[in-house]
Parts: structure tokens; sequence; C-alpha cells
């Protein structure tokens, strides 16, 4: 299993990552493959294609321990310019 951060960027403009997902901790579930850069369609600019990864969190992770069913997870569909290496939590 790769563990992996949703960078905690803030940059202006259409993004598709959720914000209540920047800087947690996932695991990377399956590669998905390349598909052009959403972020950079939105502007009509020209969009490179990037990896694209389902990424598994812990309700727990996100939310904290005291939320209902913290061994619950959620799965969100992430771009590699996202993603950075991490240590399991």
């Amino acid at each position: 299993m790769q563990h992996v951060r949703v960078k905690p960027m803030m940059p202006p403009g259409h993004v598709r990552t959720p914000h209540y997902l920047r800087g947690k901790i996932g695991v990377i579930e399956r590669s998905l493959g390349a598909f052009p850069n959403p972020e950079d369609l939105a502007y009509g600019h020209a969009a490179p294609a990037l990896p694209l990864y389902r990424v598994r969190f812990r309700l727990g992770d996100i939310w904290g321990e005291d939320t209902p069913h913290p061994d619950d997870t959620l799965d969100a569909e992430i771009y590699d310019h996202w993603l950075e290496p991490a240590d399991a939590p």
C-alpha cells in the first residue's frame, strides 16, 4: 500500500480536489490512467494528461476519531500533482 498526503495547496480558481482532504493521508487504492487536467480545461487552456488515482481515506483521519464509524472509508479521485509520499498515519 502506498501512503500519500494530499498537498495543502490553496490555489485560486477552479480546483477539483476537495478542501477537506487537503493535508490528509490516504492510500492509493488504484491507478485510473492519465486524463487531461480539469483545472486547465476549466479555463480553456491546453491540458496535459496527468495520472489520476483513487485514494482511500479513513473517516477518522478526515473528521477525527469522534466521528460516527471512524473506520469507514471515503474514496476520492485525485490527480498526481496534488499528491506527495507520506508515512502511514
